[in-house]
């Protein structure tokens, strides 16, 4: 990755870390471990890999956009409101009475959104289905790209479906599993211990590599490199923090989605003054 091309990204995931929060401050709460922990991957596949027009949300030759954790809405709307989707005055209305901007993702609610998500578990199969229809036509040049929660693993729904992507060979969906370490109960190492996320995928069939979750150079590289994969199951584990990249979330005990009180919202107004400088900078 050129350094032009690594500078534009970090900006952009800067940007989207400010609407985000901008968001959760508005509306006083909201799943905030979990979008902040998948904004470089966010950035990385709107800002470079994916394929999609803003001016026809449902272009037929688009890639797909996944988002299992459903409670991540808010880091994919700041994302579509960023490239043009709809008025990015609209991400204030997160979670009010007849908004566009739900708390977890709805493709009836928001341009851009192409699976609606809520109950854990079920995006790896709705991937998998919609990359083996693609598959099944011929189309060999679209993506779809599955965010999976780490807590979420604890569903057995996913592993039936990666079993039945390794078995088709589905090299056009691309899996990610956000290995942020905590769930909505508390570690994941406590809650239900994953072990190693990368040997399970292997043994499941899939070419797998564990990559920085914090770096967009990083899961690009290895997006490009999984592109060059043929004839087997794609999965990229990514190394992330819940609440990455605002320090007072990352040490937050229970961050998965807390209320923003008088010294949150302090706290917000000191991240955003932080990422704003990154998106200054010349």
């Amino acid at each position: 990755m050129e350094a032009t091309e690594r500078k534009i990204l970090k900006k952009f995931s800067a940007q989207l870390r400010i609407d985000q929060l901008e968001m959760f401050k508005q509306r006083g709460m909201g799943h905030i471990g979990g979008c902040l922990s998948v904004t470089e991957l966010i950035s990385v596949l709107y800002g470079k890999q994916m394929k999609y027009d803003p001016d026809n949300p449902d272009w037929e030759g688009r890639d797909y956009l996944v988002m299992s954790k459903a409670h991540a809405a808010p880091a994919v709307e700041a994302t579509l409101a960023e490239k043009g989707f709809f008025d990015k005055q609209l991400l204030l209305t997160m979670d009010n009475i007849g908004t566009h901007i739900p708390s977890h993702v709805d493709r009836l609610l928001t341009p851009g959104i192409d699976v609606t998500g809520g109950s854990l578990g079920q995006g790896a199969s709705i991937a998998a289905g919609i990359a083996y229809g693609l598959k099944h036509d011929g189309i060999n040049d679209q993506y779809v790209y599955v965010c999976i929660g780490d807590g979420e693993l604890n569903e057995g729904q996913n592993w039936e479906a990666f079993q039945f992507m390794a078995h088709n060979g589905l090299n056009n969906c691309i899996v990610f599993i956000d290995n942020n370490k905590r769930q909505h109960d508390g570690y994941c190492n406590d809650v239900l211990k994953p072990f190693s996320y990368e040997e399970k995928m292997k043994a499941f069939g899939f070419w797998c590599k564990t990559v920085d979750g914090a770096s967009e150079e990083a899961i690009d590289n290895a997006i490009e490199e999984a592109k060059q994969i043929n004839g087997k199951a794609i999965c990229i584990v990514l190394d992330t923090i819940k609440g990455q990249g605002v320090k007072y979330y990352e040490d937050m005990p229970d961050n998965h989605s807390p209320k923003v009180f008088e010294e949150g919202r302090a706290m917000i107004d000191a991240a955003i003054a932080e990422l704003k400088k990154i998106t200054e900078e010349e």
